[in-house]
Parts: structure tokens; sequence; C-alpha cells
């Protein structure tokens, strides 16, 4: 039993993509960075699409190398090969969507780190260990590349391991035009053409559009290439067609191209076409190493392809395998995926790699609380900058003392006075969430006005959304329709953006609760189209909470689950919370605030007690109900 499937053996590079469609490259305004090359784009979707795949390549030893191999090790891909090369840089490509036919690219990749992956690099045992090796046309460009890739067929043959060969023709790559001229899909060469055909005869599956095709078989006539494909390899060849779907032909070559059977693809608005080929490889490789049909491989791989070609960028375009089969099943309603909301809501959820189990979260995200407090003990405000820099030294300390890991470890940070904190913390791989409501307004207004998008733009990918919302049903028309108007626009802005959301609801203190308010208001929330990643929930009644979990499962199973608020009460009433909240799997975890620093800060404050004696109180709270939480899951599962 081969415990990988596919082994991507290849380009592993940084996309820089422009974001304004319409342009060309010298009058981008800004760009987005994404994982590129087209092998580490074939890792990476076949990962999401179900498959065990792994990443041979060299990356650079920076910090767009660390991002290449966190990419792919997001969605599973085996990074134990992606080598880091201390001598030369990972290659990057700077590209844009000009309009539907026009797509600027520019490849920076002179003595990049892909380019030098070497025998040493890998052992006959790794290739042995996967079903198949992939490899892309750039890496027979160059001597050592060649030299490399044919090692690596040589063990794949001696190992049952089967080769696959994507094309992937880049002229530039070849040496054959200028450098900036990335664009260009086809110069003919007879150099190039002779060069490849000597990997034919070792391959098992040959893909290629019919531009790839030409240079494979030396011919631009499509019939005539095939023919000499056919003389040096006996394999399958799988013709993408564009639009038109694909070919896969398994024996003789017809007379004409009026003789391909041809598996028809999706119809689809195209916004960019640039990455559909990897796509199309990752959903072909999902059916053929699975010993599906090849008609089924051909279906899935047209279908992955139909979707990148209406997505922004190559590898985060790529479908999960959950959105494929929804894609397969739906398509006949879907003429523009771009525009389908239950596609793009599976789209978006596919990219949380770090699913997180349990959350021990810390809030300090309070401004206002903490300004009062400052106000009332004649301490400069200016001191809550410093404060919360101390409680990191808390969260710090508990770390060590209970041995939790650190990916458990929330907190949720303003940048108020919170700023330096939040970003002392970069690295660390904690939960973090950021607010974006302006302390106790009602109607929800959001901090520092102007658009949440536009604030958006400049906050790291890794922090989390949290927004607080004061809403009950029974709200004045125009109170709601004020707050929900607010709400679908943060929602729209997290989506476009890629941040995750946290929507914490707190009924307003006046107002009459039963075991059905929270629910319906999460109800009311779904059916406005909102799907927040995570919800923010104060101590709910039993009834309560089955209800919530019915309503949250049944509108959103993706949802990553609650997180239990603690409302500044009692110690002894948040574990009594806990006791409740633990029994219902939806609940993840808490973000508990002034019950763990109120009092400590406040003595702080007054000048009662030192800064070490403040981070020791404040970590002996979070420690305590840390272990309450802990004590009452474990209760629960037993």
């Amino acid at each position: 039993m081969k415990k990988l499937d596919i082994i991507c053996l290849g380009r592993a590079a940084v996309d820089f993509y422009g974001q304004q469609i319409g342009s060309t490259l010298e009058n981008m305004g800004s760009f987005a960075k994404y994982l590129g090359g087209s092998s580490a784009n074939i890792a990476y979707g076949c990962s999401k699409l179900g498959l065990k795949s792994a990443m041979l390549t060299r990356v650079g030893d920076e910090h767009m190398g660390r991002f290449v191999r966190n990419e792919l090790a997001s969605v599973g891909v085996d990074v134990s090969h992606v080598i880091t090369d201390k001598e030369r840089l990972t290659g990057l490509v700077v590209l844009g969507i000009q309009d539907k036919e026009t797509f600027p690219l520019i490849f920076y990749r002179k003595d990049c780190a892909d380019m030098a992956v070497n025998i040493k690099d890998f052992t006959v045992e790794f290739i042995a260990s996967s079903k198949a090796l992939l490899i892309t046309g750039t890496h027979f460009s160059s001597t050592n590349t060649y030299s490399t890739s044919m090692k690596a067929i040589e063990y794949a043959k001696v190992s049952n391991t089967k080769v696959i060969i994507d094309i992937d023709y880049r002229p530039v790559l070849w040496g054959l035009t200028g450098l900036g001229d990335g664009e260009s899909r086809f110069i003919a060469s007879d150099d190039v053409s002779q060069h490849l055909q000597t990997i034919l005869p070792y391959c098992d599956v040959i893909v290629g559009t019919e531009e790839e095709i030409h240079i494979a078989g030396g011919s631009e006539d499509t019939i005539t290439a095939l023919r000499q494909i056919r003389k040096l390899s006996d394999t399958i060849i799988v013709l993408k067609l564009g639009p038109l779907g694909c070919t896969v032909i398994t024996s003789d070559i017809p007379d004409s191209s009026a003789g391909f059977k041809a598996i028809k693809g999706n119809q689809v608005e195209i916004l960019n076409v640039l990455g559909a080929g990897d796509a199309f490889m990752s959903g072909f490789l999902r059916g053929y190493l699975r010993d599906e049909s090849l008609e089924k491989s051909a279906t899935y791989a047209n279908a992955s392809g139909a979707l990148v070609v209406s997505r922004h960028g190559c590898a985060p375009a790529i479908p999960s395998e959950e959105e494929l089969f929804y894609y397969l099943d739906n398509a006949h309603n879907i003429s523009d995926p771009s525009k389908d909301s239950a596609l793009n809501h599976l789209h978006r959820v596919s990219f949380r790699g770090d699913m997180k189990s349990e959350i021990f979260g810390f809030a300090f995200d309070h401004r206002k609380q903490l300004y009062d407090l400052a106000i009332e003990c004649g301490e400069d405000p200016n001191q809550i900058v410093k404060l919360k820099k101390l409680f990191l030294s808390s969260i710090e300390s508990t770390i060590k003392q209970i041995n939790i890991s650190e990916r458990n470890v929330g907190v949720l940070i303003d940048d108020t006075y919170g700023e330096e904190a939040l970003h002392s913390i970069a690295e660390k791989p904690w939960w973090i969430g950021r607010p974006v409501e302006l302390p106790s307004s009602r109607p929800l207004e959001f901090e520092g006005g102007g658009s949440i998008g536009s604030k958006l733009q400049s906050w790291p990918l890794t922090h989390v959304v949290k927004c607080l919302l004061f809403y009950h049903p029974d709200d004045p028309i125009e109170l709601r329709l004020k707050q929900e108007r607010q709400l679908k626009e943060l929602y729209s802005a997290c989506v476009q953006s890629g941040h995750q959301l946290l929507l914490e609801v707190i009924p307003p203190a006046e107002s009459e609760e039963d075991a059905s308010t929270i629910p319906q208001i999460l109800k009311r929330f779904y059916h406005l189209g909102i799907k927040p990643d995570w919800w923010k929930l104060p101590a709910l009644q039993d009834k309560s909470w089955q209800l919530t979990s019915e309503v949250i499962l049944g509108h959103d199973p993706h949802c990553q689950g609650v997180l239990l608020l603690g409302l500044s009460a009692s110690m002894e009433a948040v574990k009594e919370s806990f006791a409740g909240a633990t029994k219902y799997d939806i609940c993840k975890g808490f973000t508990v605030g002034r019950t763990i620093f109120y009092e400590p800060a406040k003595e702080w404050m007054q000048h009662k007690i030192s800064d070490q004696e403040l981070v020791d109180s404040v970590a002996g709270n979070y420690i305590e109900l840390i272990k309450a939480w802990k004590k009452y899951r474990e209760e629960m599962s037993k």
C-alpha cells in the first residue's frame, strides 16, 4: 500500500496578482499574494480534492519560501521534501487580468530555488511511496532539472509509480522570448520538441493543450503532433480543448479532430484563464488515481478548470472536494460560479487550514471599560497600552505553567490601546481576534468610520474580525434594519478580503429573553445570507443550547462553532456556565475578559500591585478558567 497518491516535482513560486481587473501591469495599484508555480498549484489542488499529495521542490531561505511551504501545508500537502535552498531565492511571478484574452505575465526566475532541485533531494524510497509522480514541462528545460527529473522518473519506473507529464509549455522559460513576454503560450522550436520527445516514452499519462501537444509532437497540426507522440509512446494522452472540454486518447489517433470523443466542458463566464490547467490536472488526478473511469476523471478536470476561470488567482481558486461535487450536481443551473452563494461559501470555508478543536480565549479588546477604569483610578489612559502588553506576559506564563498548546490559545485585542500587543504576537500560532465595532454603539457603528472593506485590507489575514452587536428580535424595525445593513456590509467585506468573522450577539439588558431568543436571532442573520465563521454568545440554558445547535448546523454545518463570553460575571458563575456549555459540541471554548483581568487591573492602576503581581494574578485567573473548561469537557466525554 502506497502512502501517497501523487508527488509533484517542479515549479513552486509566489504569484503577485494584480487586483484591478482591466488594467495593464504598469497601471496596477495593488497586488494579492498567492501560492504559484504549476507543480505547487497541482499539489495544492490535489490535496484540496482529497488526494494525499506531496511536493518535491526547493524554496528560498526567506519569507516567500516560508509562505510557499506554509500554504502547501495548510491544505495537507506533504512538505517533507520542500527543501530550503540557502543560496537562491524563491521564484516570483507578477501577473494580471487585462481582458478576457489578455493576461500580462512576468516571471522572476533567474537562478531561482526550484530550478536547483537536485537528485540528492530525494530517494528511491520516497518516489516509491507514491502511486504517481507528476512533473511539469519547465523542469526539463535546463541541464540540472532535466537530469533530476529523469532520475525521479527512473526511480518511478522501478517502483511501480506512474509517471505523469503536464507539458506546461512556457516559451519564456525555455529562453525563446524576451524576459518580459511571459504571456506567450506558443513558439515553435525543433530543439524544444526533440528535447521533450526524449521523455515521452517513459510516461503513463501526457496532458496538454493543443499548443502544448504541438510543441511535444513537433508539428502545428494537432493530428500530426499526436501521431508523433503515439509513435514514441502508447500512453494515455489527455488533450485539453478549452471551453469545449477535453478528449482522452488511449489507442490510435483519429484521422481528424472530428474523430475526437469530446468530454464536454462546463460553460461559464470567464474572468481569468491563468491556473485553469493546474486545476484541470488536479481534477483529472482526483479520478484517475482513485481508479475511476477516464471519462469521469475528465469530467472532474473540466469542472475544476471551469471554476478556476471564473475566479481571481490560481491555487486559491481551485475547488475543494465538496465544492467540486456540489458544482457537478448543480452546474446546469450555474452559468456564473462567481455569483452562486452556496458554491462561494463552500469555497470560502475550504481555506480554513488550521481548524481549532478548542479555544481558550482571553479577551482584552475592551476600550471604553478600561478607559473609564483609568479615569476612575486617576491613571493616565495611555497606561492601558502597557497593561495590555502585560496581559501577554500572563498568557506566556499560563502556557508554561499548564503546558497547553499555543494553537488553542486565543486573544481578542483592539488596535486602539492594543496595537503594540497585536504587533508583538505576529508570529504566534494563537487565534487572534480584533474588534471593529464602536464600543457600546447601538445601532452598530464601525470604529474609525469610513469603509469597513478598506479597513480590513490593512489587517493580517490571520486576524479574525470580531463584531459585537446588541440586538433583539423585538427591537424597533428601523433599528433592526440599520443594524442588519451594517452586518451585511461587514460580512461582504470579510468575504471579499478573506478574513474570518466572529459575530458576538448580546440581547440588550432591558429586553426580555427566553430559550428561543438567541436561536431566533441567529436564524434571522442566516436568512439574510450572513454566515459567520464563529459565534460568540452569552451563557445559555439547555433548551436554548439545543435550539442554537440546530439552527447553526441546519444553516451552516461548516460554522467553526460558538465561543462563550463572560459578561463580567464572577469566576464561579463563569465556571457554572462552562458546565452547561461543554455538553454541546457546537461550543468550542470561551473568550472571557473582565472576569480574568478586571480586579487585578484595577489594583495595578491604583498602584497597589506591581507589574509582576498583575501578571501572576491575571495568569492565575486564566489558568483557573482553562482548568475548569477542560475538567467539564473531559467529564462530558466519558
